[in-house]
């Protein structure tokens, strides 16, 4: 699962792929793109090697800010996925399709007012006019 969640406007975007590679992060920053393209978006990244890879070309309205190594905790939508992973434990399910099921639906019944709640760490709005 890939996505991306503001902690501006409540705002998310997801896409569910079958892998976590460098080809499958370009389909999601040129499908994310193309939402609200005349928005330059900014996104907190951690260090993984797909979010680098050479291959990739970022595009025009979106802008990568990567984090210290081993510092999750300063990425925002760490605390979407931690909510997302607790309402998915002691479950059980019988195929992946019920899987994706369920994601979609946790991730459908996400407000914009829980992602901003969730999102809005105060570093994000220090000395920053965001919107403006």
């Amino acid at each position: 699962m890939f996505g991306a969640f503001s902690p501006v406007n409540g705002d998310k975007f997801l896409l569910e792929m079958p892998h976590c590679n460098a080809a499958n992060f370009q389909i999601f920053l040129n499908s994310f793109s193309e939402q609200n393209p005349n928005e330059f978006k900014i996104m907190v990244l951690d260090n993984g090697a797909f979010h680098k890879a050479k291959t990739l070309e970022i595009p025009g309205n979106i802008g990568l800010i990567f984090l210290p190594p081993y510092s999750p905790e300063l990425n925002p939508a760490e605390n979407i996925w931690a909510a997302l992973k607790r309402k998915f434990t002691n479950r059980l399910y019988k195929t992946l399709d019920e899987v994706s099921e369920f994601i979609t639906a946790a991730t459908n019944s996400l407000s914009q007012d829980t992602i901003k709640n969730t999102c809005g760490f105060p570093y994000v709005f220090l000395g920053l006019n965001w919107t403006n």
